[in-house]
């Protein structure tokens, strides 16, 4: 499809106004993290590294950052094995009930974030009685991530068939000798995929974090939150979340990556 000259000028009006409302705001934390102002200001006054160095060295933002990576750890990992076996159930068997639990395992991904956590936080404090931690936000953060490798891995399912499989069970192959050597082979990029953008989607989730973490959890984006306005903090907090930003950019830009090459071979 060829677009007249005026129609490119428009969309790339559009799309450049539409960028710059998305990244200048992240432009001017970034800028800000190198500030001399201990204040949230616009223009900084002066450069200096000096937050960058207190950053690293503040206990409660290190802790806070090795809780989320364990987090998010813990999440992906449930996340792919959980995602990959009901990908599995509904692209390779037929049963009564499939779209609705096709339905029920992508809907925790469109639900609203706060809903989520008030329903789950509901849960786990009336009706099972659990305090509220590390295995509560984990096992809320679950319910989503499981979508991301589901909806990689299904998708992969759905282009590679089912010939080869059949071929090796033909050949006497058992289930998991097939899984091994045929069908993860052809899966194993969406798996990695499917992990890396779960593994994001947990690092910097708040929402539902914040309903689903007991006193005195702190994952990176509730010690952001917390610290925010404090006073002397707010550089702080600049450095905190330009780090928070770049671990969030680095496994998106290798699912991307891996995605686009797969195309590329097809």
């Amino acid at each position: 499809m060829r677009l007249s000259r005026t129609a490119r000028i428009s969309l790339g009006v559009v799309t450049g106004v539409v960028l710059a409302i998305v990244y200048l705001p992240l432009l001017v934390v970034f800028v800000n993290s190198f500030s001399t102002s201990k204040n949230l200001t616009w223009p900084p006054p002066g450069f200096t590294l000096e937050w960058w160095g207190k950053a690293f060295q503040n206990a409660g933002a290190m802790e806070a950052i090795g809780t989320s990576v364990q987090i998010a750890v813990v999440s992906t990992a449930i996340a792919l094995v959980l995602g990959t076996l009901i990908s599995l159930a509904l692209q390779r068997f037929t049963f009564f009930g499939r779209d609705a639990v096709s339905l029920l395992v992508i809907l925790p991904i469109a639900l609203p974030g706060i809903v989520t956590g008030i329903a789950l936080n509901n849960f786990f404090r009336t009706i099972i009685d659990v305090q509220l931690g590390f295995v509560t936000i984990v096992i809320a953060h679950s319910t989503f991530c499981i979508v991301t490798v589901f909806n990689n891995v299904i998708a992969r399912l759905r282009r590679t068939g089912t010939s080869l499989e059949e071929a090796s069970a033909d050949l006497g192959a058992g289930i998991w000798t097939t899984f091994r050597l045929v069908t993860f082979p052809q899966i194993r990029s969406a798996l990695l995929a499917g992990g890396l953008l779960a593994f994001a989607l947990s690092f910097d989730e708040i929402i539902v974090t914040t309903f689903t973490a007991g006193p005195g959890m702190s994952t990176l984006p509730i010690w952001i939150l917390n610290n925010l306005f404090r006073p002397n903090q707010a550089p702080i907090v600049n450095v905190i979340a330009v780090v928070l930003v770049l671990v969030s950019i680095v496994p998106i830009y290798f699912a991307q990556r891996l995605a686009g090459a797969e195309s590329a071979q097809k």
